[in-house]
């Protein structure tokens, strides 16, 4: 998820993050021999398909693929990534509020959202995977995730605010969902034609 635009009639609270004790991991690219990880953008196929559980024997993996989310996530800039947004088909997600602008990184395998609020609140959202572009999206304003951390431990987190929506906003893309699909089928066309026309023009 990129971070929102400040635009009137929006709330922009940035709550505090979840923090993780593997900081020291996530400050800067892998040394050496990793390329930065290439965000898709859509409409790329890989980013409608629904991501599989991780299993014990993706350990490994994960441990090598969550430094180089976090570090492809702060480069773009953005708050949040989801696996399959980098290619991946794993259900794992990564996540920094970043705030008063200090790292507070986030990482949740096979997130699963066990309860919502009945209020809803509509947010300006954006996307790594949809460059420069935003809408008003409409979400529980509360919601609690149950997911493992980066040592394979259960974990809960109730969040709301900007948080609530960046959760809800990464585990849709874990499902083949984007926040344009959450727009009417004019908003979601119109933006789509925009960033394909976007696209073309940085290319050239």
């Amino acid at each position: 998820m990129r971070g929102t635009r400040h635009t009137a009639g929006v709330d922009r609270v940035a709550p505090g993050g979840y923090i993780l004790d593997m900081t020291d991991l996530v400050t800067e690219a892998p040394a050496g021999l990793d390329p930065v990880l290439q965000i898709l953008i859509a409409p790329h196929p890989s980013l409608k398909q629904r991501a599989i559980p991780v299993l014990p024997s993706d350990r490994q993996s994960v441990s090598a693929l969550v430094p180089r989310m976090f570090d492809a996530m702060y480069r773009a800039p953005g708050i949040g990534l989801a696996a399959p947004q980098v290619g991946s088909r794993l259900r794992l997600v990564v996540v920094d509020l970043m705030p008063g602008d200090k790292r507070q990184p986030i990482v949740l395998i096979n997130p699963e959202i066990v309860a919502v609020s009945t209020e809803l609140f509509t947010r300006e959202e954006g996307c790594l995977s949809l460059p420069g572009q935003y809408a008003d999206v409409t979400r529980p304003a509360e919601v609690r995730v149950r997911y493992l951390d980066e040592k394979g431990a259960k974990r809960d987190i109730s969040a709301d605010g900007l948080l609530a929506a960046c959760l809800q906003h990464e585990i849709d893309h874990l499902d083949g969902v984007l926040f344009i699909d959450h727009l009417s089928p004019l908003k979601r066309n119109m933006i789509m034609r925009r960033l394909a026309k976007e696209q073309r023009l940085k290319d050239l």
